[in-house]
């Protein structure tokens, strides 16, 4: 049982859009991930997913509206729901979902970042 200090892991990578493991509890995955820019359009067929801002600014862009989150906020895109995240300058972002689930859910593109990795 030892503190994560999130800004310190934040500190040890650069790269935009690949997730970063830094805790798990029961099945669920705590990651890092820095975002710029446009992501893809994509879904988790089979689970919810959970989007914390810890720095800077992000969307959320649905089919039918889009979201604009802040430091401090959050949101929880449902199982399926088709979703693209977004960021005009680096955003600081945790994730949280299950042990296992791919980035860019079924689709397979550049964007799709290798799974369990640690920091």
């Amino acid at each position: 049982m030892e503190k994560i200090n999130i800004f310190e892991k934040f500190s040890k990578f650069t790269e935009h859009w690949e997730p970063k493991v830094i805790a798990e509890m029961n099945n669920y995955q705590f990651k890092l991930v820095k975002i710029k820019g446009d992501f893809i359009w994509h879904n988790h067929a089979d689970t919810d997913e959970t989007f914390i801002v810890i720095k800077g600014k992000m969307k959320i862009q649905f089919k039918t509206n889009i979201v604009d989150l802040e430091e401090g906020e959050m949101i929880i895109v449902p199982k399926g729901v088709e979703h693209k995240p977004m960021a005009e300058d680096e955003c600081l972002v945790m994730l949280i979902e299950p042990k296992g689930i791919v980035n860019t859910g079924e689709k397979v593109s550049e964007y799709t970042a290798l799974n369990d990795i640690w920091i």
